[in-house]
């Protein structure tokens, strides 16, 4: 069925996010989504004149083939996608899912061995190509929001065509804010975290990266994170389901990590000598975005959140940390979820979601739903 608002969306994904020019070969990777958005972005794709590739993936499958991978084929599926991402300018996918946990009885050190393997083809794709990555908008996500299907495909689609432009002023002022921080204190409930990010610099991510968006990230500094920081955002990673994580910091590593899955978490964290270190730190503040659903793309973008990452660290405005993993744990500091504070070199940037210093308050819910000045 023809939906004006996915040609809406493409038009978003293929100028604003990748900035696609005439002769740029892109990967519009498909999972589980419906032939109508894969269509609307080869359409728009070829209206700016790039050249469009299409993968379709569905999860039933991709879950099979995880249960009896080996190391010799994934050798080759590395071999074979690293290749041609290599040939790509710009990469788009589209993640649907209608069973977030399809994944979740395919072993542990099989995830881990796939993972390890196929890292090559994400690091080329995060770091050599224009890349956007998004969700749609399935039953299972509208189960996961506890709304209608109708009604959050509304709310999908209002998210993932916001204005991004207006965050652009607010998110300058942040990311030169962060460049010349050093110090980090977190406050909140069950979280006393303190770390420093000088000299890491930092990323603004408006739409240009994941849609939806609305964050800034930095990265500490690898072994100065000390303290405790409990998580009031669920999540899936890795087809498990985790409630209530809480890390424990002693210079840089997690110590102790504690869940309503405390065994998984911890063998999820013993991947790798970096999975207990961080590898990113950002301040999230889509105004559309206002509770979780499970579904990190969309929950780290959360008004009032920020998010620490164990695991992996991106080449810019990193600290080096090396993973298979990269898993970013949410935290809503807004009064409704119990409240908190950031504080920059001593001073308080922002409180209970709402950032404090006026070059950063275009960044606070009102000015970017053009409520405020």
């Amino acid at each position: 069925m023809h939906d004006p608002r996915s040609e809406a969306l493409a038009d978003v994904l293929t100028g604003h996010s990748t900035k696609l020019k005439p002769g740029e070969k892109v990967l519009i990777d498909i999972f589980d989504a419906p032939d109508e958005i894969a269509i609307a972005l080869v359409q728009a794709a070829r209206k700016r004149g790039a050249v469009p590739f299409v993968q379709i993936h569905h999860a039933r499958v991709a879950r099979e083939l995880a249960l009896g991978a080996e190391a010799s084929q994934l050798e080759v599926s590395r071999a074979v996608e690293l290749a041609r991402m290599k040939k790509m300018d710009a990469y788009i996918a589209v993640r649907g899912s209608h069973n977030i946990t399809e994944m979740s009885d395919v072993p542990d050190d099989r995830m881990r061995i796939i993972s390890g393997a196929m890292r090559p083809v994400m690091d080329w794709r995060i770091n050599k190509t224009k890349w956007v990555v998004l969700r749609w908008p399935t039953p299972a996500m509208a189960q996961q929001a506890q709304m209608s299907t109708p009604a959050f495909e509304d709310f999908y689609f209002k998210v993932c065509t916001l204005d991004y432009g207006r965050m652009a002023p607010g998110m300058a002022a942040l990311k030169a804010l962060m460049d010349r921080t050093d110090k980090v204190h977190l406050k909140g409930p069950g979280t006393d975290l303190r770390f420093s990010i000088k000299g890491i610099g930092s990323v603004t991510c408006g739409g240009d990266r994941n849609i939806p968006d609305g964050e800034v990230f930095s990265c500490p500094v690898k072994k100065s994170v000390e303290g405790h920081v409990t998580f009031n955002v669920p999540s899936i990673y890795q087809g498990h389901a985790f409630d209530n994580v809480r890390l424990d910091f002693s210079e840089g590593r997690i110590i102790e990590a504690t869940a309503n899955n405390t065994a998984a978490l911890n063998r999820i964290l013993d991947s790798d000598a970096g999975a207990r270190y961080i590898g990113e730190f950002s301040l999230g503040f889509n105004p559309h975005i206002q509770h979780p659903m499970r579904d990190i793309l969309f929950d780290e973008k959360i008004a009032g959140s920020f998010h620490f990452t164990p695991g992996q660290a991106y080449k810019t405005a990193g600290n080096g940390n090396t993973s298979r993993i990269h898993w970013d744990m949410v935290c809503i500091q807004r009064p409704d979820y119990g409240g908190g504070e950031v504080w920059f070199d001593g001073k308080l940037i922002r409180k209970d979601g709402l950032f404090t210093l006026p070059a950063l308050k275009k960044l606070n819910p009102e000015h970017l739903l053009g409520k405020g000045r």
